[in-house]
């Protein structure tokens, strides 16, 4: 049970250390996706949320899977190939879901209202997640904490 208990509080910690500082004030977009494989249309989406909202950065958020979707692709693969898209000052590519084991888009903006107070976070979303988002699992939930754009 002390071994389960610490790995939980170690994937904490190691997903707080990808998110900012509660103290910040930041605006921030959370731009999530499997990116199989990254390309310029999720550069081009990104580059206009960090513009139109005003954001201070946009963390482009690499799904370890979708269960939506059949096929995934190797998840270093497309963690790399995110990089090369984001490859622009204030965009930052960040793995939570594989980070601190998390499985569903629900736990993300839960643990963020929950331990960063003060910066406010908005859901960047493609058009292939937008078509879907009916079917992720809590969506109205998620709609329900977080803005999206």
């Amino acid at each position: 049970m002390f071994n389960f208990l610490f790995s939980c509080e170690q994937r904490v910690t190691t997903f707080l250390l990808l998110t900012p500082r509660p103290h910040q004030n930041r605006r921030i977009g959370l731009f999530g996706g499997s990116f199989n494989p990254a390309h310029s249309g999720h550069f081009i989406v990104a580059k206009h949320a960090l513009k139109i909202l005003k954001l201070d950065t946009v963390r482009w958020l690499v799904a370890r899977g979708n269960p939506l979707k059949l096929v995934h692709g190797d998840f270093k693969e497309r963690c790399k190939s995110a990089q090369l898209h984001a490859e622009y000052k204030r965009m930052l590519v960040r793995d939570p879901e594989q980070s601190a084991l998390l499985t569903y888009s629900i736990n993300i903006p839960k643990f963020l209202n929950r331990h960063c107070l003060t910066t406010k976070f908005v859901c960047v979303m493609g058009n292939y997640n937008l078509e879907n988002f009916h079917r992720f699992r809590n969506w109205e939930e998620i709609a329900n904490l977080i803005p999206f754009a």
